[in-house]
């Protein structure tokens, strides 16, 4: 005991991949408290509580089914213009907040498959001790101090997804969504500068959580396979959320409408056509094909 405690508040596949990180390096290491608690929303799986299946199985056989988590992971139960996640948590909880991003599969992760993540955190001080945490030997982490900047491309990425979604529903092959990926990364770049209130170097982009996350997205997440099913069927996204994703959420089309209020507010809609292209597409009707105009006729190439 006398070690800092360690919580996952969250338990889809995400929360159980990290849930498997922290809790197998706690149980390790002298500066941490070897049990680690993981808050769940309950649901029942097959007429039993999640949670009780993950206490007594130590498997989230709901989103990270066929992986055992360690077995001081626990649970406990908790009630159920774009504002940054850490900066509401900090807000309500008084408690100094660091961001972990990357390209981060949560099923690669949990099958310790090497991949690389980015620590963002303002003392560099915490962010060693979070390394210390969470870095295994095919789970490799760098610390940057923009923290801001991390956590923006987490969000925005989302949305660059849908757009190579689209592509791939449509048919438009690779060049295209290389397009896609390289201009959605200038309008991640164009949009943290606006927003972030401290220092955005380009560097950040070129860590796990910049062009990494962004292509792994692009190829692999959920955002890009709802969109290239909504490209082929012409179903909602409403729809396709329940039909693919097994109770999990969509990010990318919901970040795309609170993106287009913020740059509706500063008047640089004109700016970042991809994003507002997505946000269209998703929401006001219009056609699929629109995205391949936004990149025709994006600022770059004018």
């Amino acid at each position: 005991m006398g070690g800092k405690k360690v919580c996952i508040v969250g338990s889809g596949n995400w929360g159980s991949a990290i849930a498997k990180i922290a809790g197998s390096n706690a149980a390790r290491l002298s500066g941490f408290e070897s049990q680690v608690r993981m808050w769940v929303l309950q649901e029942e799986v097959g007429g039993r509580r999640l949670t009780d299946i993950i206490n007594t199985e130590h498997e989230n056989v709901k989103y990270l089914p066929g992986h055992k988590l360690p077995p001081n992971v626990g649970v406990d139960e908790g009630p159920d213009g774009l504002r940054l996640i850490s900066d509401i948590i900090h807000e309500k909880l008084g408690i100094e907040m660091s961001v972990l991003m990357g390209a981060n599969i949560a099923n690669e992760v949990a099958d310790e498959k090497f991949c690389e993540t980015t620590i963002g955190c303002k003392n560099l001080q915490h962010g060693q001790m979070l390394k210390e945490l969470m870095q295994t030997p095919n789970f490799r982490v760098t610390v940057v101090e923009e923290a801001d900047t991390v956590e923006i491309c987490g969000a925005l990425k989302n949305v660059v997804a849908v757009g190579a979604g689209f592509c791939d529903g449509l048919g438009y092959g690779d060049n295209t969504k290389a397009a896609v990926i390289r201009l959605g990364l200038m309008e991640m770049i164009g949009f943290a500068k606006l927003f972030c209130k401290g220092p955005v170097t380009s560097s950040t982009f070129l860590q796990s959580c910049g062009v990494a996350d962004l292509i792994t997205t692009c190829y692999g997440g959920r955002n890009r396979r709802v969109a290239e099913a909504f490209a082929k069927t012409g179903k909602s996204i409403e729809q396709l959320e329940k039909e693919m994703l097994n109770g999990q959420k969509l990010q990318g089309p919901q970040t795309s409408a609170e993106l287009h209020r913020i740059l509706k507010s500063k008047n640089v809609v004109e700016k970042f056509p991809l994003f507002t292209a997505v946000y269209q597409i998703c929401y006001e009707g219009k056609p699929v094909t629109d995205v391949i105009k936004c990149l025709q006729n994006h600022p770059e190439h004018m």
